[in-house]
């Protein structure tokens, strides 16, 4: 379910269940311009898969050890040097790491976990997306001409990244207290002043929102500053998983189990429920504000995210930056030229030096 090799790590033809070209044998790799399968080699296509939308599923469920790989399903391959890990359907291996790029990718004993049931899929090819990141990168200023004429193939690889949404009803009990900052004009003549104090009032009520695809990273590599950085993806639509989306990709296996990221999604529901409960009171000031929630018909889905991965070395230090396979939005962190930092701070001080001299001069 990831990058189709033809080679293990001994050299060793490896037997992969791939999808075969009827016309000339070759495997055939997903096609996102098309949305089909499609063989590299003689063109020849083909539409697979079950069209509709992916469904909720059970969070309770799930918790107790639903939907998951089997050992004969897929192995977990992890990367030495950076820790990534991607998984592989059985018989299947990776030449390289798609967040570093070394090959120092090996098997692990770890089990695969819990089996996606949704994915979006990749809305564009690696050459559009080098070309969005070529773009990307000749905007940032301070990045050297290195960097910038090294973005290429090489450097950018399709991977699935693996994320949760969580649906839930809530129900909060909340009780607190907010205050107002008011002023009024005390004493006469002289003695005549402004004076500032705070109007207080208890606050207590029940709130009730639903919350609908909340989206958490299940990655370490590809974290959640990463995911809201590149966002939005269109969960609410994705497709129902299929194997066939992969052919030609990876898919970067998740480091936080679903109990985890079940646990960050109630601490960003927490916090987002006070900001929603304070905006509906006039205040400037909050004493406190406790807040009892309760969740029904929790449900969730395994989404895989499409995601073309960058990694640069510059210097002894690798940079990562990131393309949405679906909007094309791209964001990351690039190495920075000395030369050009201590030309834009000569610049700056001869800019500030000017400006004093024309203002001392009119004055």
């Amino acid at each position: 379910m990831a990058e189709v090799l033809r080679e293990n790590f001994d050299g060793v033809e490896a037997q992969t269940e791939t999808v075969k070209c009827s016309s000339c044998g070759s495997n055939m790799v997903f096609n996102p311009e098309t949305q089909t399968l499609e063989c590299p080699h003689c063109g020849t296509t083909k539409s697979f898969g079950n069209v509709g939308m992916a469904g909720e599923l059970d969070l309770r469920a799930g918790l107790y050890g639903g939907n998951r790989w089997t050992a004969e399903e897929a192995v977990v391959f992890g990367c030495d040097n950076c820790g990534a890990k991607v998984v592989l359907k059985q018989g299947e291996t990776a030449a390289s790491c798609p967040f570093c790029g070394t090959a120092h990718v090996r098997k692990t004993e770890e089990l695969a976990g819990v089996k996606p049931n949704a994915l979006i899929p990749f809305a564009f090819d690696g050459k559009k997306a080098i070309e969005l990141s070529k773009a990307w990168a000749k905007k940032r200023f301070f990045a050297p001409r290195k960097f910038k004429k090294n973005v290429d193939a090489d450097h950018v690889k399709g991977v699935y990244a693996p994320c949760f949404t969580f649906d839930s009803k809530t129900t909060s009990y909340y009780e607190g207290r907010i205050g107002q900052t008011r002023t009024r004009t005390v004493g006469s003549g002289k003695n005549r002043r402004t004076q500032t104090y705070t109007v207080w009032r208890n606050i207590c009520g029940t709130f009730d929102f639903n919350y609908d695809d909340l989206l958490i990273t299940a990655g370490s590599k590809f974290g959640q500053r990463e995911l809201n950085k590149i966002s939005p993806f269109d969960t609410n639509n994705s497709r129902t998983y299929e194997e066939e989306y992969l052919l030609g990709f990876m898919a970067y296996h998740y480091d936080s189990e679903l109990s985890d990221c079940w646990s960050r999604a109630k601490k960003d529901i927490d916090a987002d429920l006070r900001r929603r409960i304070l905006s509906q009171y006039v205040h400037d000031k909050v004493a406190y504000l406790n807040v009892s929630t309760s969740h029904a018909d929790v449900t969730y889905k395994y989404v895989m995210l499409p995601v073309y991965v960058g990694n640069y070395n510059f210097k002894s230090k690798l940079y990562n930056f990131f393309v949405n396979g679906s909007t094309g939005k791209v964001w990351g962190k690039t190495p920075k030229s000395p030369l050009k930092i201590t030309i834009a701070a000569i610049l700056g001080v001869a800019v500030v030096t000017l400006l004093i001299l024309l203002l001392g001069g009119n004055i």
